[in-house]
């Protein structure tokens, strides 16, 4: 097998190999690409985005007020420190647990927030389409900006300007396994001088690689229920997958295996409600399930299990997914009457109705009796709440109470009743390895590998940890897929 040599290898295909890929290119390096995707689903879970989080100093088009990379700063240092929302938030866990949260965590903030700055200038000259906000059709938003025509159209827009640069672009092209020099002075991918052989699985048979320098750009793992059954067991095989099914996590393994520095917390995931009809991989932002204080939710037993106006927040969404990740089961329904289902905001699915509530119960494969008590038992704790000028939901063997900044709770009485199946959905993994500010792999016992370059979700623990902030990980994934071009290129024209 012939071995083709390139100066810089970028495996990914998402926004943050696509950005490495194009400033490499850009900075004359001879690129090639390697999506483990066909062309038709290229982009990994950055085609189902929306937006990506901007520090600006004045009003843009299409980013409303300020938002100063302070306080970008300030707010991505309290999302770290306290919690991980996404992850192990019912934990009670520290974001970053597991990560090295000395200079060079710190670091590496410093620099996505000040990459921030002009990444919007950035992409647009690259072709990417902004959201002008004054169509009035995006919520408020000080922090992000939101790409027209969504991450597809996004992402098609780069591998266009990745074309128009000289990279060489390969499809259905997976790299499984990555060997590295351990002692740091041998031939292996990019740890020596350019003589690293890389093997990219394709439908018409290997092919091999010489890079002067490679780029990891392939994701975290939330395609690898395997692997998310080391910390979650039977209940991750229940978990949907709402991104590619090609970010299994096989080159972050072998980085692992072979002693790169951890970051982030071993199968902690960001988790969201999705509809259980919903594909199990792929199915994007669509299949998520919002408008539970508009009912009640309940297991398959019947039975509600939290206060559904307790979360009106943006963080409601991670709560939820990770309230049906530790339900039996796994499953759980969202039960309405007419005038709940009227009020929810637009759907994959339209719920399962039926006129009575035990022909719903029997429809959804719910316990009948229960739910008929339940909703019965709801009813008059709202009624009593509201007689006494309360807004209250009752948690399960608990009386009424006030729940603040809730909408009016009122009870469920007119007929069709309807029901959404939901199940936990995985959004992305918040485990992955370390870099330093040059986006190189950090090794565990210090130092890093000097032609080995991480970006992406494969890296971006090392930034948040197990923690979510919206907008986050697109931005992390183009300031270091940027970073990780460039100083790819730099070391690969040296080594020529």
């Amino acid at each position: 097998m012939a071995l083709e040599h390139v100066d810089v290898l970028v495996v990914g295909g998402g926004i943050a190999a696509l950005c490495a890929a194009i400033e490499a290119a850009e900075a004359g390096a001879r690129v090639q690409l390697l999506e483990a995707a066909p062309r038709a689903l290229r982009g990994g879970n950055s085609r189902h985005s929306r937006n990506l989080r901007l520090a600006n100093a004045h009003e843009t088009p299409w980013q409303r007020d300020s938002y100063a990379v302070k306080d970008f700063g300030e707010e991505l240092g309290r999302v770290t420190a306290h919690g991980a929302v996404g992850g192990g938030g019912e934990t009670g866990r520290e974001a970053g647990s597991g990560t090295d949260n000395s200079t060079g965590s710190a670091a590496l903030a410093a620099t996505l927030v000040a990459g921030s700055t002009g990444l919007d200038g950035w992409l647009m000259a690259h072709g990417v389409a902004l959201q002008p906000t004054a169509g009035g059709l995006l919520p408020f938003s000080r922090k992000t900006v939101f790409f027209l025509g969504g991450g597809k159209a996004m992402v098609n827009a780069l591998y266009a300007a990745a074309e128009a640069a000289g990279v060489a672009i390969a499809y259905d092209s997976r790299v499984a396994t990555l060997t590295l020099d351990t002692a740091g002075a041998g031939a292996g991918a990019g740890a020596g001088a350019g003589a690293s052989d890389i093997v990219a699985e394709t439908p018409a048979g290997e092919r091999h690689f010489a890079a002067g320098a490679v780029v990891l750009a392939s994701g975290g793992y939330p395609a690898n229920r395997d692997w998310l059954g080391e910390r979650w067991g039977d209940a991750a095989a229940r978990f949907a997958n709402r991104g590619t099914p090609y970010q299994r996590g096989e080159l972050l393994r072998a980085l692992l295996d072979a002693d790169a520095q951890p970051a982030g917390t071993a199968g902690d995931c960001h988790l969201v409600a999705v509809d259980a009809r919903a594909p199990q991989d792929d199915a994007g932002i669509v299949s998520r399930v919002d408008g539970m204080p508009l009912g009640i939710v309940v297991g398959a037993d019947g039975r509600r299990f939290h206060d559904e106006g307790e979360d009106i927040g943006p963080i409601r969404f991670s709560h939820w997914g990770q309230r049906l990740a530790h339900l039996p089961g796994q499953r759980a329904w969202l039960v309405l009457d007419a005038d709940g289902v009227a009020a929810l905001p637009p759907l994959l699915y339209p719920p399962l109705s039926a006129p009575t509530l035990p022909a719903l119960a029997a429809l959804a494969g719910i316990d009948d009796d229960a739910l008929v008590a339940t909703l019965a038992d709801y009813n008059a704790a709202v009624a009593a709440a509201l007689d006494a000028g309360e807004s209250c939901a009752q948690p399960p063997g608990q009386p009424a109470r006030h729940v603040h900044a809730s909408p009016p709770t009122r009870p469920l009485l007119r007929a069709p009743f309807a029901a959404i199946p939901m199940q936990p959905g995985v959004s992305f993994t918040c485990f992955g390895v370390a870099t330093d500010a040059q986006a190189r792999v950090r090794r565990a016992g210090g130092g890093v590998w000097p032609r080995l370059f991480a970006a992406g979700m494969i890296m971006a623990p090392a930034v948040l940890g197990s923690a979510y902030l919206s907008g986050a990980a697109l931005t992390i994934g183009a300031v270091f897929g940027r970073i990780a071009g460039r100083e790819a290129a730099l070391i690969a024209r040296e080594a020529r």
